[in-house]
């Protein structure tokens, strides 16, 4: 499909796509998957990635332990967390500098500081 128009609202995108024209049209594509190709993304500022970078990447604290995978990342009012799975166990990282220490695309890993507890929740 062609993507006719785009608008932010909020924290999102609206969309419109060519041949959906009315609410009943646009219904059948209730929680469908919008894949664009890589090549035609917008270049990034410095500092700035697209959430799908961070996907499958390790997390480990600064001390070298390895916490578990990004499994996603969960768009919040209060801000972006990393949802990291290790087996059974999640975590709910907030994606902020005062714990994000560094974000090592080349090792595909990133570097954490939890405060105290985070971990706990």
């Amino acid at each position: 499909m062609r993507l006719a128009a785009v608008k932010p609202h909020k924290r999102q995108l609206l969309i419109h796509l060519d041949g959906v024209e009315d609410i009943n049209d646009a219904k059948k594509w209730i929680g469908a998957a919008v894949c664009v190709a890589e090549g035609d993304l917008p270049p990034l500022a410095d500092n700035e990635y697209y959430y799908y970078q961070v996907v499958g990447m390790d997390v480990f604290d600064t001390k070298g332990a390895r916490i578990g995978t990004i499994a996603r990342l969960w768009p919040t009012p209060g801000g972006d967390l990393y949802v990291v799975e290790d087996g059974e166990k999640e975590y709910l990282i907030p994606v902020v500098k005062e714990i994000i220490a560094k974000i090592d695309f080349d090792a595909g890993r990133v570097i954490v500081d939890p405060p105290e507890g985070l971990l706990e929740l």
